[in-house]
């Protein structure tokens, strides 16, 4: 057996948001695939590659038993670890890229996932909604991989990320979220329609909104949230004769009986709750509350949050299935309206 004392090619980077053990994972593929790993070759010890990437033991050795698991890595007691086959059926190398990692997205994250299970080796980044970020990782990026699964939100309001969005190969390219003015060529997406998404969710919540003379968007000025979900809550409030403002500032904003707060950020349903109950004002009767994003927790905050959402388990199955069908869809995500007792 042939033996190898230090593989330059087993990389760790260390702004991937990819688990270190699958990164490895993906390296010894893609080693594999390219030839650089033979059958019989020797690996480096748990010990070694731990020392060299300055990384557990134990997370090394979760990698390797992924591998041996895979059936690409074999064992020998008191010899190491060996590349045991070739046959990498993984044929899909996919550069993924979130604005930020949140309860939702971590939905998103793990449908797409599990969609794809051991078909493609992911490595995936977060940005933080920040420009400059996703310049730098985006540019950084000289792997050959056969697919750009990208989320873009950002807080600043940049004409930027379109170029660099646009100089992707888009036979590569799939855009998760929104659709973005600009991009051109033949390319997947899966998205939202935020004017239209919110107005029908409302629109489906009309018989209980009724008992309330006021409807407050809280849209904080500072946000990733596109403009054309203010736009459709305006549109909604016109057409079914509801007093409405939208709040930029929820601090400086008063609370009142008849009211209907809408909250798109997580740290405004803290507030809102906060002043809501300084008031005793009763939740579902006095005001109502509507929470943008479904997650597993607002079923049980304040006897239920109502919520206005869009699938994200089946935004990412679907960005998942784009990839394994080689599609250029653009295909719109559903959204709908669960209704709880805080409305």
């Amino acid at each position: 057996m042939k033996k190898t004392s230090k593989i330059d090619y087993l990389s760790i980077d260390e702004f991937s948001v990819t688990p270190k053990y699958q990164q490895l994972v993906n390296a010894v593929l893609n080693a594999v695939k390219q030839g650089q790993l033979k059958k019989g070759d020797a690996m480096p010890s748990i010990n070694e590659l731990s020392f060299q990437y300055e990384i557990s033991r134990v997370t090394i050795e979760k990698g390797y038993n992924k591998l041996r698991k895979m059936g690409i890595l074999e064992a020998f007691h008191g010899k190491g670890y060996f590349i045991a086959n070739t046959d990498v059926s993984q044929d899909l190398k996919i550069f993924l890229m979130f604005n930020k990692l949140s309860a939702h997205k971590k939905i998103i994250y793990d449908a797409f996932v599990d969609a794809l299970g051991e078909k493609a080796a992911i490595d995936f980044y977060i940005y933080d909604n920040d420009y400059g970020l996703f310049k730098k990782l985006l540019s950084q990026q000289k792997g050959d991989y056969s697919h750009y699964v990208i989320i873009p939100h950002f807080i600043e309001k940049s004409e930027g990320y379109q170029l660099l969005i646009d100089e992707i190969p888009k036979d590569k390219l799939i855009l998760v979220g929104k659709k973005i003015e600009g991009i051109t060529g033949n390319y997947g997406a899966v998205y939202e329609n935020f004017e239209d998404d919110i107005y029908n969710a409302l629109s489906k919540a009309i018989e209980p909104l009724s008992k309330y003379h006021t409807l407050k968007l809280l849209f904080p000025e500072n946000s990733y949230f596109p403009n054309e979900i203010a736009k459709g809550f305006e549109n909604f409030c016109s057409n079914f004769a509801f007093n409405y403002k939208i709040v930029h500032d929820l601090d400086q904003e008063q609370v009142n009986e008849g009211e209907v707060y809408i909250n798109l950020m997580e740290a405004d349903l803290v507030k809102i709750l906060d002043k809501i109950i300084s008031l005793d004002l009763i939740i579902g009767e006095q005001v109502g509350v509507i929470s943008y994003n479904e997650t597993p927790l607002k079923k049980f905050i304040m006897n239920g949050l109502t919520t206005i959402s869009t699938d994200f388990a089946k935004m990412g199955k679907t960005a998942a299935e784009l990839v394994l069908n080689g599609s250029k869809e653009h295909i719109e995500n559903p959204f709908e309206l669960v209704l709880r007792g805080s409305l």
